[in-house]
């Protein structure tokens, strides 16, 4: 291969338009000229092909299929380009189903329906010639000021861990390769601030957000990575060779793909101040580890080619990149792909099947939060729906939703889904009632001249259902979203107002929270007869929140991250050692509004005859019981919490940490027992000498509906220092 052949195959082509804004900064870097122009010498992938506009998929299929061909008939080499796309919330294509954000999968707790919602993603994608996704998302979160935290399963690493290895095991099932993002640190940025520098220890690097990522790829199998746009202590990720080489390859023993994230290349230069020049953030990014540029070639194509025959950066890295590219297309099958013939057809990309995952995973996934008795509604005779997101569709997505990432840019093109609003879906669920909606206010702005017309809507009522809360968009166009951050956590614009203004007239108000982010609506808890949380819930959310408020649906779905208190306690995790706990040595109280894996259900669980089978071992683990019942009217899922807290360790330990947890479906009465295998490696943390280990002592256990504990025991960890390898377990058998 010539020197351009190499550097071809390590480079993307995006094919977009100017005032598509759908990256940081993009518009300060220039495309080729034209597919053609940078195809010459070959491709290493096609970027977001169906992602970039709204373009019909039959359409677009041909129009792949036929490019491809050109790239084994009319290059050299003969080798087809890699097609790439975003899929967080299901493949980002005009007309494909769009299932809940990661948050809601968080809130589910159900990693099996998880990993068949990441197959479905990958039989639209693969029928479409899509060979990897750019998902799942394995940021822990941190600081819900943060925008991006809609894109985030939880705040505990170990849920993250269970739920995007599921992800990542269905996508790539279909023969799509899942991309993990962002490592490693990116949602721990400096006041909540998208890209802000990572003050984070080594130590919490370890313990916390790394954790994800060794799962999904140790026990998942993940074959691309993605590194954060973030500095960790002063270091871009993009250009340390710690974590992308030593950490990533050496310890994990990763032999796939690192794709940069957009631009991240060029960022090492024009962001970081890391790099003299394009050329020089080249070799940088190429000595840590990063194989392929995207979504352009703005260092590995020139200056990267200038630097190489100047000496300044050794071809060999050129050489192992390329090689890692290639074998990424080997394994794809694309080496022998020939694209001769008819295309295929273009599969139907929102199904029967599509739709049934996505009512299911948005019906798992809505929280209640508190009921005074009030929900389910009882046959009201008259209800007023208010609030900017009871009728829109756009609420119901995040902002790596096609609906929020594209069609802005396309203003009056049809959201080519079915989406019904929580306004149409309550309305079919309440068929003898007379249903009346006044939105009251925007989202966002300060204009409260609707308001009185909701408040007359509720004085009229039996009870005001109230749908509040976010839109998602990118880098300032929405209220959550990538480069969405907020300095305070009430709800946008004059939404509390108008909650505070329909609770003063007296009429039983349910509040319903459509976000991406959670709130600081402790203010609201006590006053309303009933919330409800429902992290943006796709194309089925409308029927979800419907069926939960009527009572076709009992609640099950459990809190993935705390409720904050305020802005001012950011940022809060419930893994937070003693002294993060509220105390006689600070007079502000750190303590959420609602703890982490809190949820109601229309039933009552109870919980008995908790207990350690066997002798836990440092190196073996421990093994633990438990009764639960439903002793209450009706059959609903309960998601069984496992806790612990090791009580005196060689450096503090939180005050207490998810160990395992499963989903079960009682009927009224009924009971099971629930067995938790818990291997070490859930025990472990990183020593005071760097390396991660279980040491002997007392354990405290206790299981709950949340972190808060209703059956407790305890226990003794006998055996050994046990420093803890890959070769550990690190999922917890729950059965």
């Amino acid at each position: 291969m010539t020197l351009e052949e190499k550097l071809a195959q390590i480079v993307g082509f995006w094919d977009k338009d100017a005032g598509e804004a759908v990256a940081p900064l993009q518009d300060n870097f220039a495309p080729p000229a034209s597919l053609d122009d940078a195809a010459r010498h070959g491709l290493g992938h096609l970027s977001r092909v169906y992602g970039t506009r709204p373009v019909d998929a039959g359409e677009r299929l041909s129009w792949l299929w036929g490019r491809q061909r050109r790239f084994v008939t009319e290059t050299r080499l003969g080798i087809p380009a890699l097609v790439h796309e975003e899929c967080l919330t299901g493949l980002a294509a005009w007309g494909a189903a769009t299932f809940p954000v990661p948050t809601a999968w968080g809130a589910a707790f159900d990693p099996a329906l998880v990993e068949r919602m990441g197959a479905a993603i990958g039989r639209s994608m693969r029928g479409l010639g899509v060979h990897v996704g750019l998902a799942p998302v394995l940021d822990v979160i941190r600081d819900p000021r943060w925008g991006r935290v809609e894109e985030c399963v939880s705040e505990d690493p170990y849920l993250v861990g269970t739920v995007t290895t599921s992800y990542v095991r269905g996508l790539q099932s279909e023969g799509v390769h899942a991309t993990l993002k962002h490592f490693v640190g990116h949602s721990g940025p400096q006041s909540g601030r998208n890209f802000g520098p990572v003050h984070a220890g080594p130590r919490e690097l370890r313990d916390v957000f790394m954790v994800p990522f060794e799962m999904a790829l140790l026990d998942g199998g993940a074959r691309s990575v993605m590194p954060a746009y973030n500095e960790v202590d002063g270091v871009p990720v993009a250009a340390d060779e710690r974590l992308l080489t030593d950490v990533l390859r050496g310890e994990w023993g990763f032999d796939g793909t690192v794709l940069a994230d957009y631009f991240e290349v060029a960022f090492l230069h024009v962001l970081h101040g890391v790099a003299a020049d394009l050329a020089d953030a080249a070799g940088q990014a190429l000595a840590a580890g990063i194989d392929v540029e995207l979504p352009t070639g703005d260092a590995y194509l020139a200056p990267l080619a200038a630097a190489v025959r100047s000496g300044a950066v050794d071809e060999a890295l050129v050489d192992r990149a390329v090689r890692r590219a290639l074998r990424q297309k080997e394994e794809l099958g694309l080496l022998d792909a020939t694209f001769e013939g008819e295309p295929p057809v273009a599969p139907d990309l929102d199904d029967a099947e599509h739709r049934d995952i996505a009512r299911r995973l948005a019906e798992e996934s809505v929280v209640l939060l508190t009921n005074d008795g009030t929900l389910p509604l009882a046959a009201p005779r008259r209800v007023a729906v208010l609030g900017p997101n009871a009728d829109r569709t756009e609420a119901m997505f995040g902002c790596y939703s096609f609906v929020n990432h594209v069609l802005p840019h396309h203003p009056g093109t049809e959201a080519g889904i079915a989406v019904p609003t929580v306004l149409d879906a309550l309305r079919g669920e309440l068929p003898g009632t007379e249903v009346v909606h006044v939105a009251g206010c925007d989202v966002e702005g300060d204009d409260t001249a609707g308001i009185a017309a909701a408040c007359a809507a509720a004085q009229g009522a039996d009870v005001a259902v109230v749908v509040v809360g976010d839109q998602a968009g990118l880098f300032g166009r929405g209220t959550v979203g990538e480069g969405n951050d907020r300095e305070d956590l009430e709800l946008p614009g004059a939404q509390r107002l108008l909650v505070e203004e329909v609770l003063a007239t007296g009429t039983p108000v349910v509040l319903v929270l459509v976000t991406g982010r959670p709130y600081a609506v402790g203010w609201a808890l006590d006053r309303c007869a009933a919330v409800v949380q429902a992290f943006f819930p796709g194309e089925e959310g409308g029927p979800a929140i419907a069926g939960v408020l009527g009572g076709r649906v009992n609640p099950s779905g459990r809190l993935p991250v705390s409720m904050p208190r305020s802005a001012g306690a950011q940022p809060f995790s419930y893994l937070r050692p003693q002294l993060g706990t509220d105390g006689e040595v600070t007079s502000l109280s750190s303590a959420p509004a609602l703890p982490f894996g809190h949820g109601l259900s229309y039933t009552e669980f109870r919980y008995e005859d908790l207990a350690v089978l066997g002798t836990p071992t440092t190196g073996g683990g421990l093994l633990v019981s438990v009764q639960v019942c439903n002793t209450g009217p009706t059959a609903g899922d309960d998601v069984v919490q496992l806790y612990g807290r090791d009580l005196f360790a060689s450096v503090t330990r939180p005050v207490a940490q998810l160990l395992g947890y499963r989903r079960v479906h009682l009927k009224p009465g009924a009971g099971a027992v629930v067995r938790f295998r818990v291997p070490a490696g859930r025990l472990a943390f990183t020593g005071r000498d760097g390396r991660r280990v279980v040491e002997p002592g007392d354990l405290e256990l206790w299981v709950g509906t949340s972190a808060d504990r209703a059956v407790q025991t305890s226990t003794v960890i006998e055996g050994p220092v046990h420093p803890v390898t890959v070769s550990d377990g690190r999922w917890t058998v729950a059965e």
